[in-house]
């Protein structure tokens, strides 16, 4: 028998024919008996789930000729013209095809004459979220004020892309994936009625396939009884299906448990040479560990799956994973699974992905394996090495937590670059611009010593020479200066054309930064030295490079221009400025700016 045909056999022609949806026919049923049927049902469910059988028993309900009966018939003229699709008045319509406004108002225009063969006029609309707004818009009005002989049927797997005003104007069913047992009971009929030989793991295997669609199982059995000359092994549905049998799971999983990268290519390149999807395999393998933290966490709950047959070895390699390292595992493969979908090489990231399980520990962290344990080390041997790799892990934790903890004493304290002694001096220059933790892996780059960090120049002399002709000489050559970096070195021009030469005094010109890593890698002695060899050929003659942040510019040139202010309101010589200002002076300056703040005398 084709597939077509046994499918027609096995297509439920009454309501308890039906598999798995008892509480919508019970609903039906009492609807019909009570004679209180609606203008308009909407059912919605997965795939392959019975909504458009239940559609047409719907409508061979309502119109049989023994009815309105909680039971079709199907002996009368009508009910067997429903079945065969030959009555008129029972329009069955794929919206995916004809989603257009034009088919919609044509069903407007026809649902005002009476039906002319049975007693009622049902539109069964398949698909229904594939029609458009505007045809959405026209099926409004005649949903909510239908004929009292017209009945409208609206069936879809994606009831959240349907207008809120077409599901308010209808009865709403959901409809349900079928049961492991329902399908696997219904298969198990099947192939007693026709004669096909099945092992119940088997018949298991294929109602997991089918992921609660009763459709889809009658189609994979099927297929597997073609494939197998009438008698279906778990063998040859895992091969006619595409699936991974149980002991190429058990295989990978053994290479992932012993941290085994070498045995995962092969592997992998068997499974794809079988013609194995890397896709499928990834997904299987993602429920593959879920069944095992199932039955680590809930025992009870007999975590059985259509890819494990040997309970016994299932529950084996369980107890080999913590439920930690199962879940981090589970996450790995859940972000390369969402990669593959973009990936041209989906089998290169089923491997990186495996291999990464194969060198995660247990906190989730990527550690190499001893060179000399071999690829193929036993359980306990990797347990072992990974005990010892994880105490000198601990240690090294514990000593970085002690200096951390050191430095933020000693910036609390307030202690300077100085004064903190050598060992300390790294973190502290930088840390008015960087995180603590950062402040000391900033002292790596140095300055011209190369040990230290960069220490702030002295920016009186600079304040000073703000408007000289030196600082206007360097400004206008700047971009000259900028090309001839860029020609000798790109890279160094990458981080120079963030700075700013904002003054030049004693044959050294300023530069100041916004970014503190564009301001440490330009320090570097190598770039540094590369700069001043442009200065000197730009100029003539040496001239030294010094940097500074910009925000630590700003703040002593506008302390600069303030002083300048001041002397000038007291009719001061600026050299004979006393040395400080009183406190609320500098506050005035700070909070309201150098053009708003005038300094009078007594």
């Amino acid at each position: 028998m084709s597939h077509i045909a046994l499918y027609r056999a096995w297509r439920p022609q009454t309501f308890h024919d039906m598999v798995g949806q008892r509480h919508i026919i019970k609903t039906l049923q009492n609807a019909i008996r009570e004679n209180r049927v609606s203008h308009a049902y909407l059912f919605n469910g997965p795939r392959g789930t019975g909504k458009t059988s239940a559609a047409k028993i719907m409508a061979k309900a309502v119109n049989c000729e023994r009815g309105p009966a909680p039971e079709p018939c199907n002996e009368c003229d009508a009910c067997q013209g429903i079945t065969a699709g030959t009555v008129m008045d029972v329009i069955e319509i794929d919206a995916a095809s004809n989603r257009g406004i034009d088919e919609i108002r044509e069903i407007r225009d026809k649902v005002r004459y009476a039906p002319s063969e049975v007693r009622y006029k049902v539109y069964i609309i398949d698909e229904v979220h594939m029609l458009t707004t505007e045809a959405f818009n026209a099926l409004l009005k005649t949903l909510e004020e239908p004929p009292g002989h017209v009945i409208f049927i609206l069936a879809t797997t994606e009831p959240h892309k349907l207008p809120a005003t077409i599901i308010s104007r209808c009865q709403r069913f959901d409809f349900r994936q079928v049961s492991l047992e329902e399908q696997t009971e219904r298969l198990r009929l099947i192939c007693q009625e026709e004669g096909i030989q099945a092992e119940e793991e088997a018949l298991s295997y294929i109602a997991r396939l089918s992921e609660g669609g009763m459709r889809d199982a009658i189609s994979l059995l099927e297929q597997s009884a073609a494939f197998g000359g009438e008698s279906i092994t778990l063998e040859g549905a895992v091969d006619v299906t595409g699936g991974l049998a149980a002991n190429q799971f058990a295989r990978l999983a053994e290479a992932v448990r012993d941290r085994d990268a070498g045995a995962i290519l092969p592997l992998v390149e068997g499974l794809m040479q079988a013609g194995k999807s890397a896709e499928k395999c990834m997904e299987n393998f993602i429920y593959y560990f879920r069944d095992l933290l199932v039955l680590k966490l809930a025992p009870q709950a007999g975590a059985s799956t259509e890819r494990i047959v040997d309970d016994g070895r299932f529950s084996e390699m369980a107890q080999a994973f913590t439920a930690e390292r199962l879940f981090r595992m589970i996450d790995v493969l859940n972000r390369y699974q969402t990669e593959m979908k973009h990936a041209l090489q989906s089998q290169t990231l089923f491997e990186v992905a495996l291999m990464k399980l194969c060198t995660m520990n247990e906190q989730g962290e990527t550690v190499e394996r001893d060179a000399a344990s071999g690829g193929g080390a036993s359980s306990g041997g990797s347990q072992t090495g990974s005990a010892a790799g994880q105490g000198e892990i601990t240690r090294l934790q514990r000593q970085v937590e002690m200096l951390e903890n050191k430095l933020e004493q000693l910036l609390r304290n307030g202690v300077t670059a100085a004064g903190a002694g050598e060992a300390s001096g790294a973190g502290q220059a930088n840390a008015g611009n960087a995180n603590r933790r950062g402040g000391a892996a900033r002292g790596a780059f140095g300055s011209a010593g190369g040990g230290g960090t960069i220490s702030k120049p002295k920016l009186e002399p600079f304040v000073a020479a703000l408007n000289g002709s030196a600082t206007s000489q360097i400004r206008m050559r700047w971009g000259e200066l900028l090309q001839r970096v860029k020609d000798a070195k790109i890279t160094v021009h990458a981080w120079l054309v963030d700075g700013d030469p904002v003054s030049a005094a004693d044959e050294t010109v300023l530069v100041a930064f916004k970014s503190m890593m564009h301001r440490e890698t330009t320090e570097k002695p190598v770039n540094r030295e590369l700069i001043e060899h442009v200065l000197r050929e730009v100029f003539g003659r040496p001239i030294r490079l010094a940097t500074v942040m910009m925000k630590d510019w700003q703040a002593a040139a506008e302390g600069g221009a303030a002083r300048q202010e001041t002397a000038e309101t007291l009719q001061l010589e600026p050299e004979d400025e006393p040395a400080s200002k009183p406190e609320w002076v500098e506050e005035a300056y700070k909070m309201f700016g150098d053009q708003l703040v005038e300094l009078k005398s007594d």
